[in-house]
């Protein structure tokens, strides 16, 4: 409980500060080995139990019990003050390292929120996802809703708010809608601050006194009969009574009035909703080569380049379609554009590239870990042992996770499987698990989030 109380600044500080990092790997390794202890006494508790149950008479049974438990007894008492004194030990160092209790300051991660400008000519293969979003918002496509919520959904670094930018800055939208306006949310969904910048979007002047009520009146009072469109980007938050509170001045648009929300999260688009949610799929090979090669060779012909050509495109294969890898790695490749180099980003972990690529991928993709709660991240991170492209069925994967302890016993008592199945229902609805292409029935990682459980788990798994 001591350490726990310090634990939500670790997880954060862990992040830029390798010593605060190693302390979090060492208090791992004690709760490991207190885990194993309780094993052990578990094992042996049932050993004895059993054992007494084919005694004959109730005074053998005591002896037997006794008989056996007190060297065992001996043997874990010395263990249980060697896993005291460690954890002890720890609990001291956080003073030396800084570390606070009930942590409420920043967070570790500060990603730039994303504006509404976008570079049309760094943008490859979303023509097609375009068109059907913009099919959506066409006037002629009568909802039922008299505002439509029309979520984006996908892995990050898919390239939702890209997807987002090409739609928000069509010229056809303006001629579309009266009102338009961005606003990019991330992690905290603060309906005060939300419904500011929709204000100050559509050019509506917010006194610094004002409270919500009256923001809220006054953009009621700017959208009321008005045909508006405004993008949500980069939705985390879950909580159906959050969104309800912020939509109320919403429903006074004119009919046909839509909103687009991206999020890695389909249970946040679920909440949301009231159109199906358009799931984005990744980039094909060839569009994904189109923009790690225009990243990579400074905007001449590959073919000026044909010793890099062949490990380039091996490089693409290792993005999977991810527009942010191909991006971020092309440009590293561009800073030090030789054979040698490109050789080490194609055969390192990923862990092992260079600063200047994890620095961008890495974060992107450990925002959607981090943010999981400590029971799912302990099954995510024991998917580090499966191998690049390994295709599992649910049931599968959810028989490891009960085998290992890793399932919280509902408070009910109810079923364990099912508890699993929850489980995995909320990795895949957070896109950590994909369904197979090739067996329907399974599903895989995409090889980013594989090496990222990877990165999870390196100093515990071999």
């Amino acid at each position: 409980m001591s350490v726990k109380a310090v634990l939500d600044d670790a997880k954060n500080k862990q992040i830029t500060n390798p010593n605060v990092k190693s302390w979090t790997d060492e208090l791992k390794d004690a709760v490991y080995d207190a885990d194993d202890l309780l094993d052990e006494i578990s094992t042996e508790a049932l050993r004895n139990k059993i054992e007494s149950e084919y005694q004959t008479t109730p005074m053998k049974q005591v002896s037997s019990f006794f008989s056996s438990f007190y060297p065992f007894k001996d043997g874990m008492q010395s263990k249980l003050e060697e896993i005291l004194g460690t954890l002890d030990n720890l609990l001291n160092q956080k003073q030396i390292l800084g570390l606070k209790e009930s942590y409420k300051g920043e967070k570790a991660f500060q990603i730039t929120p994303a504006t509404s400008l976008v570079d049309e000519s760094d943008v490859y293969g979303r023509d097609d996802e375009k068109e059907e979003i913009m099919k959506l918002l066409d006037p002629q496509n009568l909802s039922e809703n008299q505002i439509a919520v029309i979520p984006i959904a996908g892995m990050g670094g898919l390239g939702k708010t890209t997807l987002a930018q090409l739609i928000y800055n069509d010229p056809i939208a303006d001629k579309w809608f009266d009102r338009k306006a961005w606003v990019c949310i991330s992690e905290e969904f603060d309906a005060f601050k939300v419904t500011k910048t929709i204000l100050e979007e559509i050019k509506c002047s917010c006194d610094g006194n004002q409270n919500l009520n009256q923001l809220q009146l006054k953009l009621k009072e700017q959208l009321s009969g008005k045909k508006y469109l405004i993008i949500l980007d980069d939705v985390w938050n879950k909580n159906y009574f959050h969104w309800k509170e912020l939509a109320s001045p919403f429903t006074f648009g004119a009919k046909n009035s839509k909103i687009i929300v991206t999020t890695r999260d389909e249970n946040v688009a679920v909440i949301m909703r009231n159109a199906p949610t358009y799931r984005l799929d990744v980039l094909s090979d060839d569009d994904c080569w189109k923009l790690f090669a225009k990243h990579a060779f400074d905007g001449s012909s590959p073919t000026k380049h044909p010793d890099l050509m062949a490990i380039g495109e091996a490089i693409v294969k290792r993005c999977g379609g991810l527009p942010l890898a191909a991006k971020v790695l092309g440009g590293l490749l561009r800073c030090k554009p030789d054979a040698d180099e490109c050789n080490k980003i194609l055969h390192s972990n990923f862990w092992d590239i260079p600063n200047d690529a994890t620095n961008n991928i890495l974060p992107a993709l450990t925002l959607s870990y981090h943010y999981l709660p400590s029971h799912l991240k302990r099954c995510f991170a024991y998917c580090s042992i499966s191998p690049k492209d390994y295709e599992f069925e649910k049931e599968e994967l959810i028989q490891l996770w009960m085998a290992e302890g890793l399932l919280e016993l509902p408070k009910d008592n109810g079923d364990l499987e099912e508890r699993g199945n929850e489980y995995f229902k909320d990795l895949r609805l957070r896109s950590f698990f994909q369904q197979s292409k090739g067996k329907k029935s399974c599903f895989v990682m995409h090889d980013l989030i594989s090496d990222l459980a990877k990165s999870v788990t390196r100093e515990f798994i071999c």
